[in-house]
């Protein structure tokens, strides 16, 4: 699992910090800098919290490309 830059992009794009997204969803800024580092793989119902709170659908945010993952 590679670091999540899409994340910390959407998460960006609406100025948000880790700190707000975290507390938005009820985990720790450390819990948040470790999935968009590919450091933790979140529960779904985390992923879908995340996904309301940055406007975005799980596709979005999560889906691992397999194009990608190849190269």
């Amino acid at each position: 699992m590679g670091k999540n830059l899409r994340l910390k992009s959407a998460r960006a794009a609406l100025d948000m910090s880790q700190k707000e997204v975290a507390e938005a969803v009820g985990v720790t800024r450390q819990t948040l800098n470790a999935i968009e580092n590919g450091d933790y793989n979140p529960s779904v119902n985390l992923c879908i919290a995340i996904c309301r709170v940055l406007g975005k659908t799980l596709d979005q945010l999560f889906w691992e490309d397999e194009n990608n993952e190849k190269n």
